[in-house]
């Protein structure tokens, strides 16, 4: 079992994902110590992983091998002001959107070994897509690690600019709001042809979570399991044309646009 200690800031769903990912698989539960303003948070944290808790930022940096931030980008500043004292060459790994490392980095004083991260809600369930870009102070180990910490939710991919984390924030970060919207749009119109309200929900979203798992798992591209579905004047063709009429890859790129957008905003500010 790896030993690695690691100083989670923040007790949200978010952190909680990782920690349920972390914990006894990349390194003991009791090398885990979360830090959040909530008690009610810790004490379930505690209870559900075993990891230590409590509201020390300082104690529980000290000695840490990983300082994970899972705080909202409002927060961030006042927090890196506590960690900034207390840093000796720790790995730093951000999870608030919008925030650039130049930003963290400036905020502790010079820091450089940090790692942004982008992950999103499925990493409840360990299917997460994290985004991720190192600054020039990361170590090839500390990439490593960072890699094992976040695959342990999901799927992870490593980009060379860091811009290109608001694009992933824009798809996968937001995206899966995008998909549960449209789950409620299918299930509404299910209803609206005449299908109970109770089958409208499993019809709706048992056929978006088996047509993700098909492409999730399938050889051929997206594009060839969508025409494998669409016979020319088919059910399925007439229910896509009246999509395209509608604008609906437009509607979904400018989504992601929207979203990039209010990233970059949100790093500006």
């Amino acid at each position: 079992m790896n030993q690695i200690r690691i100083a989670v800031i923040g007790g949200g769903n978010m952190a909680s994902a990782l920690v349920k990912g972390l914990a006894g698989n990349v390194t003991a539960a009791s090398n885990i110590w979360v830090v959040d303003v909530n008690p009610a948070a810790l004490q379930v944290l505690a209870a559900q992983f075993g990891v230590k808790t409590g509201s020390d930022i300082a104690a529980a940096i000290q000695g840490a091998d990983v300082i994970l931030l899972a705080v909202k980008p409002q927060h961030m500043d006042q927090v890196l002001q506590e960690i900034a004292p207390g840093l000796a060459g720790q790995l730093v790994i951000s999870l608030a959107a919008g925030l650039q490392t130049r930003q963290l980095s400036s905020g502790l004083r010079g820091h450089s070994a940090i790692v942004r991260a982008m992950p999103n809600t499925p990493a409840l369930i360990g299917r997460g897509m994290t985004g991720l870009f190192a600054m020039a102070g990361v170590t090839p180990q500390q990439r490593e690690l960072v890699s094992a910490m976040l695959s342990a939710v999901g799927k992870i991919l490593w980009f060379d600019e860091e811009g290109m984390l608001d694009a992933v924030t824009g798809v996968s970060g937001s995206g899966p709001a995008y998909v549960f919207q449209f789950i409620e749009a299918l299930q509404k119109a299910a209803q609206e042809v005449g299908i109970s309200a109770a089958d409208a929900r499993v019809l709706a979203i048992e056929t978006v979570a088996g047509a993700a798992q098909l492409a999730a798992t399938s050889e051929e591209p997206v594009q060839v399991l969508r025409e494998r579905v669409t016979s020319k004047g088919g059910t399925t063709f007439a229910g896509l044309t009246s999509l395209g009429n509608d604008g609906f890859d437009n509607v979904v790129a400018n989504a992601v646009k929207a979203a990039v957008a209010r990233s970059r905003e949100l790093g500006a500010q």
